[in-house]
């Protein structure tokens, strides 16, 4: 059987709340040996538990389930540290200012780290905007996806579609990074240059 809760984490959430086995035993009208065993890998909670376990210590189901308790460090809610996550079945596309876990369609999604190397970019200032375009096809199975300004206070993301073209308008601001997502390469970015 695979194991879909780790004792460890159940253990370590009880004892920072400051709970006995006990006192967890009776919020889930269990016996205080079921917890033992739920905390030394000899038995697993049943699937009706998971939800109120996981209220009990504090934390998400999912959080519960991946076996990470997540806590955002980023306090100032910079958007320059914002990850984001997209879905590879619906191509949903979540942003968050910090830590988070993030499930979609039946799968928890890993923050995705951009790389740096982009080829074919042009980013051009005109008038009050920039002109963001790339040499990229455009196909229904290999596109741009969206295309992103993300700066200290804000995210400004345009969504592209396939036939369209690789390109998009932002409002000319201070800009910490632009973000461009393959849905065959992944996510790609690239900090502007300050003298435009």
């Amino acid at each position: 059987m695979n194991q879909y809760v780790t004792g460890s984490m159940i253990k370590s959430l009880r004892e920072e709340k400051g709970m006995t086995q006990q006192d967890l035993a009776s919020v889930l009208k269990v016996s205080d040996k079921a917890i033992s065993k739920w905390e030394t890998g000899r038995g697993y909670p049943d699937i009706t538990l998971i939800e109120p376990l996981a209220s009990a210590l504090g934390i998400s189901t999912i959080e519960l389930l991946s076996g990470e308790s997540v806590t955002n460090r980023n306090k100032s809610f910079n958007m320059a540290k914002a990850k984001i996550y997209v879905c590879p079945i619906c191509g949903n596309i979540v942003f968050s200012a910090g830590d988070v876990v993030v499930s979609c369609c039946g799968l928890t999604l890993p923050a995705l780290e951009a790389e740096e190397q982009i080829e074919g970019l042009s980013i051009e200032p005109v008038e009050d905007e920039y002109y963001v375009s790339l040499d990229h096809p455009m196909e229904k199975d290999h596109n741009i996806s969206f295309m992103a300004a993300v700066s200290s206070d804000r995210i400004e993301l345009v969504k592209l579609y396939p036939e369209g073209e690789a390109a998009a308008r932002f409002k000319r601001r201070p800009i910490d990074n632009f973000y461009f997502y393959c849905n065959k390469h992944s996510l790609f970015k690239k900090k502007p240059d300050r003298r435009k």
